[in-house]
């Protein structure tokens, strides 16, 4: 397949998909728009194994085989996703190893894997969302002599924007029987985030509220850290990852502010107020 048209199914899949994602890359230059949609493509693909309606041992070894595919990524010229991935590794410096660490975090949903600290779910986070701050480095580019520093931002921005996921969703993984929030944290609150059968957390609203609020301040910080990579991009860059961070950032607000409501649904900021945000990013405003 042609690399153009193997990106041009790309961009399709994020403006299909990444309902707040496309609001920041679509501030890029052509190029790394290009490849930021086959990272972003190849990581859907991975997360649709892990949230699919197969058995556990059937997405474990669709996972293997995701894995068995970057691995061997020029040996699919038929395959869209990796015909641009493969692409855009030529043409920017992508660390295509760490989808490996996404992969993993991917087989640790599908064995619905726990986390006993936040230490564990940090982990976690890093690698299904810090490794994907790291690949949107690669396509950024950044000075040299400070990629260690801007890699650790983009990581720990990462976390945050995971983090906020896991808030958005907590009632959506409780339906699949999954809980993300760490045990420890789960009993200093005297919560077990059980719904019962009529679709109604068990817990008191006042420790589900706090559990929450918690939560989402130490979520803050990892944003605090993460918005330092801010400085160190280009102004296209900057924009993508601001406006991205910055509906995020505002989705965790509303969360904070309305706890319960989060709770029982779904939460999202209206298209008009991610354009507000996007075009804030553009002119250079932080989120």
């Amino acid at each position: 397949m042609d690399p153009e048209a193997a990106y041009e199914y790309c961009e399709r899949v994020v403006r299909a998909r990444a309902r707040n994602f496309a609001y920041g890359i679509r501030l890029l230059p052509t190029t790394k728009r290009q490849a930021l949609s086959a990272v972003y493509a190849f990581a859907r693909r991975v997360d649709d194994i892990g949230d699919g309606s197969q058995t556990r041992g059937e997405r474990l070894t669709q996972l293997t085989a995701a894995r068995e595919e970057l691995h061997h990524i020029e040996d699919h010229p038929e395959d869209p996703v990796l015909v641009a991935l493969a692409d855009a590794a030529r043409r920017h410096p992508i660390p295509l190893a760490a989808f490996d660490e996404l992969i993993d975090g991917c087989e640790a949903d599908v064995r619905g894997t726990d986390y006993a600290t936040a230490d564990e779910l940090t982990f976690y986070c890093r690698c299904v969302a810090g490794s994907i701050g790291r690949l949107s480095l690669g396509v950024y580019g950044v000075d040299p002599a400070r990629q260690q520093e801007a890699s650790e931002y983009a990581d720990s921005l990462g976390v945050a924007l995971q983090l906020t996921n896991i808030l958005r969703d907590v009632r959506e993984d409780g339906l699949m029987g999954r809980v993300y929030l760490p045990a420890d944290e789960l009993v200093r609150h005297g919560c077990t985030l059980k719904i019962d059968e009529h679709g109604r957390f068990v817990d008191s609203d006042a420790d589900l509220a706090a559990l929450v609020r918690d939560q989402a301040a130490r979520a803050r910080g990892w944003y605090d850290t993460g918005l330092k990579l801010l400085p160190l991009l280009d102004r296209r860059s900057a924009a993508c990852t601001a406006a991205m961070a910055g509906i995020y950032r505002r989705l965790l607000l509303r969360i904070a502010e309305q706890p319960i409501s989060a709770l029982n649904a779904r939460m999202s900021l209206p298209a008009w107020e991610k354009g507000v945000v996007a075009a804030r990013a553009l002119a250079g405003v932080t989120p």
